[in-house]
């Protein structure tokens, strides 16, 4: 496989194509090609949208997660209802904050949740044909005895649902492909493969 790093992409332009609640950015760039020598140039547009967290609620002794529901404009078109279940999730808006700050900044903010220990699920991009998403997954303790309810910032257009699920009924969305975003999919997945392991050591 070619070692191939940034130095091996040539960038003609660079300019804002759109800049609303997101940015987009156009590019006319070319790379260098696995058989050597350089590709043509091309036209791509860079959906900008920066380092993001998600963190999934898991409160040990309920075994119990927590998702919040609410509208997501990327389902309007595809879905019955764009109404989404999903992870606690947030954008990182400053250079300096830190991952897990994020997460449980956002964990108060639509779930009214204090999360305590936090393990690292992965860290990946979301979607890197087109956006340079870079997430930072978690699982999160919380507890989740009196969770549930209705948050959100107001000003930022916010009306989540957040709603307590057994683990047990989680598995059995899963598996009935009720889950439909693919960072709850990862988070729940990686829940499957290490509850035990985690419920002994957080209820140790």
């Amino acid at each position: 496989m070619a070692d191939f790093k940034r130095s091996d992409v040539e960038i003609d332009e660079d300019r804002a194509a759109w800049r609303g609640f997101f940015q987009v950015r156009a590019y006319r760039l070319r790379h260098r090609l696995y058989k050597g020598g350089w590709g043509r140039w091309l036209s791509r547009e860079l959906f900008v949208r920066g380092p993001a967290v998600g963190v999934l609620p898991y409160d040990p002794a309920l075994d119990c997660i927590l998702q919040v529901e609410q509208f997501r404009v990327g389902a309007m078109n595809r879905s019955a209802s764009p109404w989404i279940s999903e992870l606690v999730a947030g954008i990182i808006d400053k250079p300096d904050e830190n991952p897990e700050d994020v997460a449980r900044r956002e964990a108060l903010e639509e779930a009214g949740l204090d999360i305590t220990d936090m393990e690292s699920i992965a860290e990946y991009y979301s979607s890197p044909g087109g956006s340079d998403e870079y997430f930072y997954l978690f699982c999160g303790r919380a507890d989740l005895s009196a969770a549930g309810g209705f948050y959100g910032l107001a000003e930022e257009g916010e009306d989540i649902h957040a709603k307590v699920i057994s683990f047990a009924d989680a598995m059995a969305m899963l598996d009935a492909g009720q889950i439909d975003n693919a960072h709850s999919l990862i988070a729940l997945q990686w829940l499957r493969i290490h509850r035990d392991t985690l419920r002994q050591r957080w209820l140790a």
